[in-house]
């Protein structure tokens, strides 16, 4: 099953349940609709499969920025993909989180995904709600600056 996403002008809130599509295809899908944007991401774990997707996308103009929070028990693999990550991403914290969560904005848009998949391939079966709620957007911003006030930059373990 491929991911299609449709105008956020008439479904404000989308969602999928799939045990084929991949998280880096929903922000694909999104950065597609909405343009360039910047990118907040929030995750238990990630793989240099989801890394590579979003490397492409910063490659061809469509995220301007990125910030990365992962959990600190996954900190060992984060750890081991220390220089590609801070290739991506101008900032990499590590903390006690559990929560999956993307934000992606710019001058017009602001969307937020909230989900059930890590950044890694397990294929099975994955959920996630797609909003274009400012109010939403904003809320769970302010959860990332309360979390990254409690992390520790990667660079800081090194």
């Amino acid at each position: 099953m491929a991911f299609k996403l449709e105008q956020f002008e008439d479904r404000p809130v989308q969602a999928y349940f799939s045990n084929t599509v991949q998280l880096a295809d929903v922000i694909a899908s999104i950065l597609e609709h909405i343009g360039a944007s910047e990118i907040v991401i929030s995750t238990f774990s990630t793989s240099e499969e989801f890394l590579r997707r979003i490397w492409r996308l910063r490659k061809e103009g469509l995220i301007t920025s990125a910030s990365l929070i992962c959990d600190l028990k996954a900190a060992r693999k984060t750890v081991h993909l220390y220089k590609f990550i801070t290739s991506i991403f101008e900032s990499v914290h590590l903390a006690e989180n559990h929560s999956k969560v993307v934000l992606l904005g710019n001058n017009r848009y602001k969307v937020a995904v909230v989900t059930s998949q890590n950044q890694t391939r397990g294929n099975r079966f994955e959920c996630g709600i797609i909003s274009s709620s400012p109010e939403l957007y904003n809320t769970l911003a302010q959860g990332f600056a309360l979390m990254q006030d409690k992390s520790l930059p990667i660079d800081g373990l090194l």
